[in-house]
């Protein structure tokens, strides 16, 4: 039973890695053109790295998931699939993990 039980666990954690692998894909695709790496030079012009944004005050999973449902002008409309859109959040959710909490 304890072994079902972290096969179980392990399980879910790939599915959370994939969605996130699957979303930087997403995000390297459909959001770079605006926005930094967090390894570009400042350009003001430019939309802030996702490292910066996961470290927002209040930028928690329920955030990510209401953000991904509306339009945001003067950004870009993209019409991503609803599976997409849980990946770009697994993706933030997981830069968070990565320690882009952390000032």
């Amino acid at each position: 039973m304890a072994s079902m039980i972290v096969t179980l666990c392990a399980s879910g954690v790939a599915h959370a890695d994939d969605a996130a692998t699957r979303g930087a894909g997403i995000v390297d695709e459909w959001c770079r053109m605006c926005h930094q790496r967090v390894t570009d030079k400042p350009d003001r012009d430019m939309a802030p790295p996702f490292e910066h944004v996961v470290r927002r005050v209040g930028r928690d999973e329920a955030y990510f998931v209401r953000f991904m449902q509306e339009d945001h002008f003067p950004m870009t409309t993209f019409r991503l699939f609803d599976h997409e859109k849980a990946d770009v959040v697994a993706y933030l959710m997981a830069l968070q993990r990565q320690g882009a909490t952390r000032p």
